[in-house]
């Protein structure tokens, strides 16, 4: 907890980037102004820390960003942060620029760097921010919602030109490990089956029998989604053409889904998640993550939220089930 009033506080973005970084950076230094504290940008994640790269933030610098994708403070991953020298290197940075707390910005692990940095005596809140939607200490996370919406219009333009030549597409979707942004876009976007790292794949089950059953009912195109955390979706490619006879098109999404302008949902939540997290260290209060619990924002210490999970929803994977089992 903070012992003292936060007079300056640091705030960085770390891992993966997401849509609504910037909105969460904004209002960060914007509650920041608001209350009267300094603010520092740290500049590419905890390895910025380490290396004392960082600029001076102020109402201003955070103008015009509410609607930028990416993050403005850039962002990387740090193996020197894994070690104790380079944290005891960013303890030493907080202390020469005089930040008093730092606000991280990110998903797992830039909280177990957070974790590791309020035990060495720097106040921490972290806000969560991944496509993947994997934490547990939050019902949501900045970013995935964009994300979401950019698979959903790269699979409705696919299914354009797979329904002229009446194919099957494989495509695959980022979540690292977790299936939560697959089976949501195979939802809204109506596809045949999902493929999800949660439930073990059957291939006959999974693809060959909701291909079969499509067909019998009418359909002549084929919408398969993957889930990365599944394997390669051009390995489910191969298998199809093996099992079925069908020759189908592969698309790997990748990154494309981490970018573009957040949505509406996106920075609304990442405003409210930046103001709550200075706000919280204004009234003493730290070494938190900030989250949402039934449409609620929490306060969960980091130790007890880096130790929740979060199982996936099976009963969307009923509902995609039932409605393939139908014409488009």
């Amino acid at each position: 907890m903070a012992e003292k009033k936060i007079k300056r506080i640091g705030v960085l973005t770390s891992g993966g980037d997401a849509p609504g970084m910037n909105a969460a950076v904004r209002a960060v230094v914007r509650t920041a102004m608001d209350m009267n504290m300094d603010c520092i940008g740290i500049l590419r994640g905890w390895q910025g820390l380490i290396n004392s790269d960082f600029r001076r933030m102020d109402a201003n610098s955070v103008n015009h960003i509410l609607t930028r994708g990416g993050t403005i403070l850039y962002t990387a991953r740090s193996e020197d942060f894994m070690t104790p020298a380079g944290r005891d290197r960013a303890v030493t940075t907080c202390k020469m620029l005089g930040i008093d707390a730092i606000v991280a910005i990110g998903g797992d692990g830039t909280f177990r760097g957070a974790l590791e940095l309020s035990r060495l005596g720097v106040p921490v809140v972290g806000i969560p921010a991944t496509i993947d939607n994997d934490l547990g200490c939050s019902n949501y996370t900045i970013g995935f919602d964009s994300a979401c919406n950019t698979a959903i219009d790269c699979i409705d333009k696919l299914r354009d030109t797979m329904q002229s030549h009446e194919r099957c597409s494989v495509v695959e979707v980022m979540g690292r490990n977790a299936g939560f942004l697959a089976l949501y876009v195979s939802i809204a976007a109506g596809a045949t089956a999902v493929l999800v790292p949660e439930r073990e794949l059957d291939f006959q089950r999974d693809v060959v029998e909701r291909i079969q059953n499509a067909r019998l009912a009418g359909n002549t195109h084929f919408m398969i989604v993957v889930a990365e955390g599944v394997g390669s979706a051009f390995d489910i490619g191969k298998r199809i053409k093996e099992e079925i006879g069908m020759d189908p098109r592969v698309t790997v999404l990748g990154h494309i889904q981490r970018g573009g302008s957040p949505n509406a949902r996106d920075r609304e939540t990442a405003t409210r998640f930046g103001y709550r997290a200075v706000k919280a260290l204004s009234e003493g209060r730290s070494d938190c993550i900030i989250g949402t619990k039934h449409g609620d924002i929490v306060e969960i210490p980091i130790e007890e939220a880096l130790q929740m999970k979060k199982a996936l929803q099976m009963e969307r994977y009923e509902v995609l089930e039932a409605m393939g089992n139908f014409s488009h």
